[in-house]
């Protein structure tokens, strides 16, 4: 194929001085953190266990395994630490349930797949994994073990989604996955999607070998001649192909979807996808010959994408079909009645049954996985699983910022990135009017209005969704996928892009729109690519524009540049607004280029991530120009063969890149030269986009939901000289003092669905390089130089009281770390922690529980930050900001601080002197009298201790003026505090 890429040859002067990668330890601290949407995504793998009802497992695609022990009410990750989150189907070992195997590949035929690298295996219920091979499959549809043996395992391999490949077929082991056999095989455009062993009979096994190819261009499809249902009775050893009844493929035969009734092997079902004579079709001789049950296009329709069938346990003529809805009939599938569904259809991909118990049963759909245990009468949620799966992310101008996306099949989500109770919880998200693919694009200037999808304008002050798109758009004058670009100038905020084949611009937020671009995709394809193999034809080469513009990209810096980019692989540049387009480059036929970002620094830079995995083409590809589109270079070295979907430059730090792949983040700190990941916590998903808003990366994933990575500030500040210190201290960011609420509700317990909150207080981060030698130190001091808190390695934990509160409102105490490597500490901005004992009656939070209740928040403005280790010291100012949706006066914030530390010094002296007391008390004699004014003085420090208490905490609740009744309790609290001590 040719690719029209200049190579840019750079000699040393031109290459960043700090052209390297840095050693992970320094910012290997750093995590990011899920906020959810809780609302599934699509889910093709299901399977539970009969010995243990409760137990089940489920494989999302591009979501990694999830198991639930409590019937669907809680589901957890168990394959996070592996290399791949692409799930087609898992499998439990009918003979021993610790043994689960897992297909990656999502094993289904569709335009945003993701693919995977072989067979895992778990012994010990999915604590461990082994890859046990297969690793070029790609795609792996189904696997089946014998239910007598846990090591003899069959897989159906599906292969290369969009292009040849041999590793197709039927597979079996029978050492455990130590290794594996092709024992159905026809040729490299034939793979197999599903494989079932008899349950009474281990030798006897079917299945389905499906011809399917994707097409580079968008809903490309093909099939081929060699699908159809096969039969094996030797085992798996030899086959023959079962055709008596069933449609050809003359007819239009594509995906054949089977099952095997467990209480009469003889009685099957299939539903069999074809153009001409598809249907639900029946056999009563063990698949020998097959007679047409139903033609109902609801029960068998969109079989390339829905082909699931399962029988009762004990009744072989009550047979179920999951599709759009779920089906059921009970007179072997003559007629069917709705089982499970919504309105609109849920899109149904498998169904299992507990042999044991058929009220109990799973199903996995795009939504997620719910589980019944009264035979349907009601199901659990699938709002308690984040696996939805996007396809862009954005964010707005609100304080705390907002999260959006349109998520496959559920529509659109907009999510706070931080939740006022402590948490994100259902509260904090709702849909912002924007189809399932769509761009969501916030209104920088208010962003109560949303704009999105193809294409509406939403506000959330109503809830209501106006469509505003060209009428040239509805008439059907021009093309569009399913991911159509909507992005605001970030330098005329009033100007809204859209794009079709051409590029829209509206200045009036869409009542009016004009078209500043021609068509921009390719007029013909001469060249056929290579990845189509025997499905191409010479039509091919004269068939209509297909081609969309997929990537917009407005400067930062100059209004009149902007970067368009095509999914057929062209990228064209405009200078004057649209007026006139020049083609920059041509990244070959089909090469999809995913997204742009222009230069922040500079307007002849951008940066351009090309997907070609359309093209069976795995490996990354990053173009980077200096020279306005003239030429272009790939800056890939350091990243794996993982198809990068986005990168995106550092709007503060020049040369500071991020990219996201299928599997993982990147990051480069010398513009691309090099590259090295910044997975660190985070799954192995698919990053289709990200965003970096202030001090954040926030990614869209498409089977994790939305994460985000805080403070990326230490990244910024990463150069050659520094990482040669033995100690580091970074600029902390400048923070916000939030608070948040804990008397709004009832708590929400822990078993219902939480996001992470984004860390309260101050991020500290530094680094070690080695052990220190000492104590390490770290204080805090005001502008005037007063020391307001400090930290020590030596530090000991506080005892926590046994106090009845949620778990997430205790904040675990941080020690100081005086171990090798980054670290990253939490101020709370607030003074020191009264020791109190674990006696004292504070109502609901004590010491390092949050929020503090026994020491005042510090006053906003600026502080110093001082390290100390191994006797050398470090030093970094930032400022403090009040929540930016306070409006309280600084007068006013100022006075309910001084008055809040005076109760608080005021309690710290009635500790000083209850300890003096106590102290007298051991050691001097009293008379009864001198007795009775010790005890009554005692008593009276004591109540108002309880009542500076009291007062502190109600001043520390809001950020607001203080009430006249507590300023007047405060004065008179601590005039009778002055006048006790001076007795």
């Amino acid at each position: 194929m040719k690719l029209k890429i200049f190579t840019v040859i750079c000699s040393l002067l031109t290459v960043y001085a700090s052209a390297q990668n840095f050693d992970p330890k320094l910012y290997n601290s750093m995590k990011w953190r899920m906020i959810g949407p809780h609302r599934g995504g699509r889910t093709v793998g299901a399977v539970g266990v009969p010995q243990k009802p409760n137990v089940f497992y489920i494989g999302v695609n591009n979501g990694g395994v999830w198991k639930t022990t409590d019937f669907g009410h809680t589901w957890f990750p168990i394959f996070d630490d592996q290399p791949t989150g692409s799930v087609g189907d898992v499998a439990v070992a009918p003979s021993n349930p610790n043994v689960i195997y897992v297909a990656s590949g999502e094993g289904i035929q569709r335009p945003d797949l993701s693919v995977g690298d072989g067979i895992y295996k778990s012994t010990d219920e999915g604590k461990t994994w082994i890859n046990t091979g297969l690793n070029d499959g790609q795609q792996i549809g189904g696997l089946a073990i014998d239910p007598t043996n846990e090591n003899r395992v069959f897989a159906a391999v599906l292969g290369h989604p969009y292009g040849p490949n041999s590793e197709r077929g039927v597979y079996r082991t029978t050492n455990g996955g130590k290794s594996w056999e092709r024992v159905l095989y026809k040729d490299e455009n034939t793979g197999a999607i599903q494989v079932t062993i008899d349950p009474k009979n281990p030798n006897i096994v079917y299945a389905d070998l499906w011809a399917a190819r994707q097409g580079p261009w968008e809903n490309g499809a093909w099939d081929g001649p060699e699908s159809g249902l096969y039969k094996s009775t030797d085992g798996g050893t030899t086959w023959k192909k079962l055709t008596k009844g069933l449609p050809t493929y003359e007819q239009g035969l594509g995906r054949i979807g089977f099952c095997i009734a467990p209480s009469d092997p003889n009685r099957m079902y299939a539903t069999v996808d074809c153009q001409n004579g598809g249907g639900v079709f029946r056999s009563d001789d063990a698949g020998e010959s097959w007679t047409l049950a139903s033609q109902d296009p609801r029960i068998w329709g969109r079989g390339s994408d829905f082909a699931e069938v399962k029988v009762h346990p004990n009744n072989p003529d009550i047979v179920f079909s999951a599709d759009v809805d779920t089906w059921k009939s009970e007179d072997g599938g003559k007629t069917w009645v709705a089982f499970r569904g919504a309105p609109g259809g849920d899109d149904y991909h498998r169904l299992w049954i507990n042999p044991n118990n058929p009220e109990i049963m799973l199903l996995a759909a795009d939504q997620g996985a719910i589980i019944t245990v009264n035979g349907g009468k009601t199901f659990s949620s699938w709002y308690n699983q984040p696996t939805a799966q996007f396809y862009h992310v954005s964010t707005d101008n609100a304080f705390p910022y907002n999260v959006y996306g349109g998520q496959q099949e559920s529509g659109s989500v907009g999510i706070t990135s931080r939740g006022n109770d402590g948490i994100i919880t259902f509260r904090d998200w709702h849909p912002v009017g924007v189809e399932e693919y769509g761009y969501v694009a916030a209104d920088p200037l208010d962003p109560n209005i949303i704009y999105g999808g193809k294409i509406t304008k939403y506000d959330k002050r109503t809830g209501q969704t106006q469509n505003i798109a060209p009428e040239a758009v509805r008439s059907g004058k021009y093309r569009f996928v399913r991911t159509a670009p909507v992005m605001f100038s970030p330098v005329d905020k009033k100007t809204l892009y859209f794009a079709g084949n051409v590029l829209f611009k509206t200045q009036n937020g869409g009542d009016s729109w004009q078209v500043i671009s021609p068509d921009l995709t390719r007029e013909n394809y001469d060249e056929i690519p290579a990845s189509i193999g025997v499905y191409s034809k010479e039509s091919m080469k004269k068939m209509p524009r297909r081609g969309v513009i997929y990537a917009i990209a407005p400067s930062p810096k100059d209004i009149n540049l902007i970067w368009a980019g095509t999914d057929d692989g062209l990228i064209h540049i405009t200078k004057d607004g649209g007026k006139s387009w020049q083609k920059s480059n041509d990244f070959g036929a089909w090469s999809k280029v995913s997204q742009i970002d222009a230069g922040h620094f500079d307007v002849n830079v951008a940066y351009v991530a090309v997907n070609r995995i359309r093209l069976d083409d795995q490996k990354p590809h990053i173009f980077r120009t200096k020279d306005g589109g003239k030429t272009w270079q790939e800056i890939v070295k350091g990243l794996p063969n993982d198809p990068i979907n986005t990168v995106k430059e550092d709007p503060l730090k020049k040369g500071l890149l991020f990219a996201g792949s299928e599997r993982a983040v990147y990051v480069s700190f010398d513009d691309g030269e090099n590259w090295q990941t910044l997975r660190q916590n985070m799954p192995a998903t698919s990053i289709r986009d990200l965003v970096i808003k202030d001090d954040d990366i926030v990614v869209g994933t498409h089977g994790r939901s939305f994460w985000i990575l805080d403070d990326i500030t230490p990244l910024r500040q990463i150069t050659t000289s520094l990482a040669k210190n033995d100690a580091i201290l970074y600029k902390p960011q400048n923070t916000y003092r939030v608070h948040w609420s804990t008397y709004t509700d009832t708590p929400i317990t822990q078993e219902e669905p939480q996001g992470q909150n984004p860390p309260d207080g101050a991020i500290i981060n530094y680094y070690l390089k080695d052990k220190a030698k000492g104590t390490v130190t770290l204080e805090f001091f005001d502008l005037n130089g007063k020391s307001v808190r400090k930290f020590s390695s030596d530090d000991k934990p506080y005892e926590l009281p046994d106090l009845n509160i949620p778990l997430y409102w205790i904040r675990p105490q941080q020690i100081l770390s005086a171990d090798a490597g980054s670290h990253r500490f939490m101020w709370d901005l607030h003074y020191a922690p009264l020791n109190l004992p674990p006696s004292y009656p504070i109502s609901a939070v004590y010491q390092n529980t949050a929020p503090d209740a026994t020491s005042p928040w510090v006053m906003p403005g600026n502080y110093t930050a001082k390290l100390t280790v191994n006797g050398q010291t470090f030093t970094q100012t930032f400022n403090v900001k009040i929540d930016p949706r306070v409006k309280t006066s600084a007068t006013d914030l100022k006075t309910q601080h001084d008055l809040s530390l005076a109760c608080y010094e005021g309690r710290i002296k009635v500790q000083a002197e209850l300890s003096k007391m106590k102290e007298l008390r051991q050691r001097i004699r009293m008379t009864e009298e001198g007795m009775k004014q010790f005890e009554a003085k005692e008593a009276d420090l004591k109540k108002i201790q309880s009542g500076l208490a009291a007062v502190h905490n109600i001043l520390q609740d809001a950020d607001a003026k203080p009430t006249t009744q507590v300023v007047i309790s405060a004065k008179e609290l601590l005039a009778k505090l002055d006048g006790l001590l001076k007795k």
